[in-house]
């Protein structure tokens, strides 16, 4: 369907890819790794025209629909949100229009030969119209829009009264409307709920037949749903059958079968110029010595990949807090609207969070998960009950909107520095490396960063200090699947109590022992880890199904 064969492209000084090439078959489903900057969104924009290879081809089939999903979305202005994302499908519209116009011609008095072309004609834009779903554009839009968390009273309200995290998953809405024949998605799960998430997943799973291409930092997003990994590294791509983890376990192999591969050459390549340097001068060996020296100016060199470094970090050990950390009693919040109107958020939340425990707090986009966090670290005033906090708490306090707080005219450095002034430079640059800050990366400036580098200075801030009690709202967004490996890790070794919300499932399912789950205002508490919580949740809901469902 889609051929990228013998690439080459340079940007400046950085060579992106020397001799790359990949293929995108009808019907595949492949995820697009690699580090940041090895060149994943110059993938997606040499496939959409956007850029041109300095060399090499690029092949599409004839009349083959894209459809690019990327992080910037544009300016969205003057619609309402379904005419909004319909716009997207202008081209099905106007076929349509096509159509009716054929149709009212074909009622007109004509000779055969042209009844008969018009005919094919009609049968052509016909079969297009419907495999691009024409026919039922609208309810399409309607429940894509409704998967992905935007309610159906809200379909003709002004795209512009919508946030920018309302506005990706819209962008998202019109890209899926128009059932491409090639889907090209960068980072699609970004400003997404779990509810969205699950959605989208099967959505892709099990709706979409076309083909797919899509980068994501949701590791366990890329496990159900992706079939091949192409990676992108290294000037070339490389691709691997099977899902993320049985990517990176393959990965593994052939790098340990290149590193043996290598230590071969490396050694017979010692016995070879020990040989020409020990009878380079002796006419009797003249003929042998010039052979070898044939034989290794012909022998391909084996290069090994450089490795992304890693750095071991010893995080302190926060003072130990007393076994009750905090206890809530019938909590509740009300927030106070610009038209002074009353709006409840939860009300009658009771529980206590013990030393130790990993907490995920969960519920449906609006239930009032991060409103929880914020009144727990004092950043917003309860309207009734209470909060207790325990014997010898600590608390830290991680927000979605912490990168805000950031100094722009200060590197990353000065910006660690400056949470521990009493620390020498050596343990300030290991803190850095800790967050893959390493080497002359500490002296970038805090207004040149991306959102995920943005949201590492934060966690090293954060975790570089001796705290007990971590709240943190959507710590994984922004960050890429190393950088969430790295905060894991660092959660994992924690020695002290965490609650959390993120849309992370691999995430929540390798840290979180315990769920308070926030619906409709109440809280339920869940005694078990995450995998628990969704089997219970699961059954409830199978239980609540009529008979026969």
């Amino acid at each position: 369907m889609i051929h990228l064969t013998n690439i080459h492209m340079q940007h400046g000084a950085q060579v992106l890819f020397q001799n790359a090439s990949l293929q995108i078959l009808p019907g595949t489903k492949s995820g697009l790794v690699g580090a940041n900057g090895a060149g994943k969104t110059t993938v997606f924009r040499l496939i959409t025209g956007e850029e041109e290879a300095d060399k090499g081809d690029i092949s599409c089939a004839k009349k083959t629909v894209i459809g690019y999903f990327s992080q910037d979305v544009g300016e969205m202005a003057g619609r309402s949100v379904i005419a909004e994302v319909m716009s997207a499908a202008g081209d099905i519209v106007e076929l349509g229009t096509k159509i009716s116009a054929m149709e009212a011609e074909m009622a007109e008095p004509m000779d055969d030969d042209a009844m008969a072309d018009l005919l094919e004609r009609y049968g052509e834009c016909v079969e297009i119209f419907e495999v691009r779903g024409g026919y039922d554009l609208e309810p399409r839009a309607q429940a894509i829009l409704t998967g992905l968390g935007i309610a159906p009273q809200d379909f003709n309200s002004p795209v512009e009264l919508f946030s920018g995290g309302w506005k990706m998953r819209i962008a998202l809405a019109k890209i899926l409307t128009i059932n491409p024949d090639v889907l090209l998605l960068d980072e699609p799960t970004n400003h997404l709920d779990i509810e969205s998430i699950l959605w989208l997943e099967e959505w892709l799973r099990t709706e979409f037949k076309g083909a797919l291409l899509m980068t994501c930092h949701d590791r366990e997003f890329m496990n159900r749903i992706v079939t091949r990994i192409i990676e992108v590294a290294n000037g070339t791509t490389t691709t691997y059958s099977g899902n993320f983890d049985f990517y990176l376990q393959e990965r593994e192999i052939r790098r340990q079968q290149l590193e043996a591969s290598y230590r071969r050459q490396q050694e017979m390549l010692v016995k070879e110029e020990e040989f020409i340097a020990r009878f380079a001068a002796r006419a009797s060996h003249a003929s042998q010595v010039q052979s070898r020296i044939k034989k290794i100016e012909k022998i391909d060199r084996i290069v090994l990949p450089a490795e992304q470094k890693t750095i071991k970090f010893n995080f302190p050990i926060p003072p130990r807090s007393g076994d009750d950390v905090l206890h809530l009693s019938n909590l509740g919040k009300t927030w106070i609207g610009h038209d002074g109107r009353k709006i409840p958020v939860f009300s009658g939340l009771s529980g206590t969070i013990r030393r130790m425990e990993k907490i995920a707090v969960v519920g449906v986009n609006g239930a009032g998960k991060s409103t929880l966090l914020k009144t727990i670290t004092g950043h917003a005033e309860p309207t009734t009950g209470e909060i207790n906090l325990g014997v010898g708490v600590t608390t830290g306090y991680f927000s979605q909107h912490a990168m805000d707080l950031l100094k722009p005219e200060q590197t990353v450095f000065e910006a660690v520095q400056e949470h521990f002034p009493l620390e020498n430079i050596g343990t300030i640059r290991n803190l850095c490396a800790a967050f893959l800050f390493q080497g002359d990366e500490v002296d970038k400036r805090i207004a040149n960063l991306s959102g995920g580098e943005k949201s590492r200075v934060i966690l090293a801030t954060l975790l570089g200090r001796p705290l007990n009690f971590l709240v943190m709202d959507e710590p994984t967004n922004h960050l890429d699947i190393q950088s969430r490996e790295v905060l894991l890790s660092a959660l994992q070794q924690f020695e002290g109590t965490v609650i959390l919300v993120s849309h992370d499932r691999h995430f929540l399912n390798s840290l979180v022992n315990r769920v308070f789950e926030i619906d409709h205002g109440a809280m339920r508490i869940y005694e078990g880890d995450y995998a628990y919580y969704r089997r219970e949740t699961i059954k409830h809901q199978t239980e609540k199904l009529p008979p026969g469902k």
